[in-house]
């Protein structure tokens, strides 16, 4: 089972570029999650042959959204977070609306496992919405984690918008205290770790210099100065079952490449 996850900053645009397509007749991946889809399901020419699709878009056009294609049909497929777990959290929004309805969480559940994919809320350049990640976002989805590992074993992915370690991104010292690199975010990270979850691709490659994006400036992904802000964690139970984890850093059309695992289940 090869699972990928990618963040394609506006999947009209990397279809209109032929990335997509070309990716998936690379890499032919069984489930693909993608973040900030920026469309609603139609708007952008995809035919997949062998694939359901299934979309989270944001009520807002044009803005974030999640989609999960995959060649296995889900038992259950559900969008953004039970209302248990928002009035809990009190994840009832800010300044820049409602995050729910933002299209960022989707959970595919199959036999043996769940596949969710998330597209975690920017904290922004003035941290404006870092205490919503910290206060009430991080922990709900952490808790919305927790819950479905109650019925089956976990595998999620996409964007968290934090590099969890200095070996994260390329400069980490400039960067603490900025958005991506706060204290608040990276212990949020942390919560993953003690509940369990595993940073799959560091099963398999320690170090630095393994990054996921790049901003636009100053030739950065040529220069390979980026960050690791997407990933893949696993229920502890099944870290037997993972075989690879891998960044795509070749893959073009987005400022993000696509992260993938290999999973036999």
């Amino acid at each position: 089972m090869k699972l990928y996850s990618w963040n394609v900053n506006g999947i009209r645009a990397v279809v209109k570029k032929g990335e997509f397509v070309k990716f998936i007749e690379k890499h032919q991946p069984d489930v693909l999650c993608l973040q900030e889809t920026k469309a609603e399901q139609g708007q952008a020419e995809i035919d997949l042959t062998g694939y359901e699709e299934y979309w989270n878009s944001a009520k807002k056009k044009g803005y974030s959204g999640t989609a999960i294609f995959t060649k296995i049909k889900p038992l259950s497929v559900r969008n953004g977070f039970p209302e248990e777990i928002i009035k809990e959290y009190k994840l009832t929004g800010d300044s820049y609306g409602d995050p729910n309805d933002e299209g960022r969480v989707i959970a595919a559940e199959f036999d043996n496992y769940y596949v969710v994919t998330v597209y975690t809320p920017n904290s922004k350049g003035d941290l404006s919405r870092l205490n919503l990640r910290h206060q009430h976002w991080d922990p709900a989805f952490l808790a919305y984690v927790k819950q479905l590992e109650t019925n089956k074993p976990v595998l999620f992915c996409g964007d968290l918008n934090v590099a969890h370690t200095e070996d994260d991104l390329a400069n980490p010292k400039p960067n603490v205290g900025k958005h991506g690199f706060t204290n608040e975010e990276r212990e949020r990270f942390d919560d993953f770790i003690s509940a369990g979850f595993i940073d799959t691709f560091r099963l398999f490659t320690e170090g630095k210099g393994h990054y996921s994006w790049w901003t636009h400036w100053a030739n950065a992904r040529a220069r390979n100065v980026g960050w690791r802000i997407d990933y893949w964690l696993a229920s502890a139970s099944l870290k037997d079952a993972i075989k690879d984890s891998k960044i795509h850093a070749d893959v073009m059309g987005s400022d993000h490449c696509p992260v993938s695992i290999e999973v036999n289940l």
